[in-house]
């Protein structure tokens, strides 16, 4: 069984600027799933968000000259070849985007709504974020600790 986990823009936020408040939690998150050997889902919708959040994160804090640095750590932790497109997918998925934000009254956006959608249609059930947001959705485990990475990929009887 391949254990696969959807990253989240806020971890990835998170791992590529050192300022970030979470940026010690998530790099032991990612530690923690390497030695797992969790194979890691980078979809180009949170690629997408990831890169808006560090440019204007920058800007807000008055050090944009960081933003290359940033950028291009982000290109060297996710090359183009580990992005998985999602985005094609919109025009199918609209209504049910919608009507899952409908279901979570707004909480949810929809970005995150697409991203728990694309999770359910190819059977990934973890996801990797600091949002609470995806805990409201029933077939996805959220791992925002690195206690969370072994109980969300429980050892199999036939791998002890």
């Amino acid at each position: 069984m391949i254990k696969q986990a959807v990253i989240d823009s806020n971890i990835l936020v998170a791992l590529v600027d050192k300022q970030d408040k979470w940026h010690v939690r998530a790099q032991a998150i990612f530690t923690s799933l390497e030695i797992e050997a969790i194979s890691i889902i980078y979809f180009d919708c949170v690629l997408n968000e990831t890169i808006s959040v560090l440019g204007r994160r920058v800007e807000e804090q008055k050090r944009p000259e960081q933003f290359p640095m940033l950028l291009d750590e982000l290109l060297r932790r996710v090359s183009i070849d580990k992005i998985t497109w999602v985005s094609p997918e919109i025009r199918r998925l609209y209504l049910d985007i919608i009507e899952l934000i409908r279901q979570h009254s707004g909480v949810l956006n929809f970005h995150d709504a697409l991203i728990a959608l694309i999770c359910r249609e190819s059977g990934i059930n973890t996801i990797i974020s600091f949002d609470q947001d995806f805990s409201r959705i029933t077939w996805l485990k959220t791992i925002k600790q690195t206690d969370d990475v072994k109980t969300a990929f429980p050892i199999a009887e036939e791998e002890t």
